[in-house]
């Protein structure tokens, strides 16, 4: 497989984990699409609104988090039970969510 492609599933992976996370800091409110590109630009991880969009509707795929407003303008994301055991790693990540190793 060529570098280009590994680095890009690389980030894909990392910016569903950094999207969980961001949505699970907004717990118990859904978390809108626009705040989580933004974060995610922040650290560096750019994605366009429409992966934004894509990578949240596989975590949705997933079971990690309901999406709200999927027919309107802005799109906003909220952990399900699995996604909160995920997150808290007291549940395996799934393939496909590039979840850093437990340290503590």
């Amino acid at each position: 497989m060529p570098d280009g492609i590994d680095l890009e599933k690389k980030n894909r992976e990392e910016a569903r984990w950094r999207m969980l996370r961001v949505v699970d800091a907004g717990r118990p409110i859904a978390v809108s699409e626009q705040i989580i590109w933004r974060v995610l630009a922040d650290i560096k991880l750019s994605l366009s609104l429409n992966t934004v969009r894509r990578e949240l509707a596989y975590l949705r795929d997933l079971g990690l988090l309901e999406l709200e407003g999927e027919d309107s303008d802005t799109w906003f994301a909220k952990l399900t039970a699995s996604g909160v055991d995920v997150v808290e790693y007291n549940f395996p990540s799934p393939a496909g969510v590039a979840r850093p190793r437990k340290y503590w």
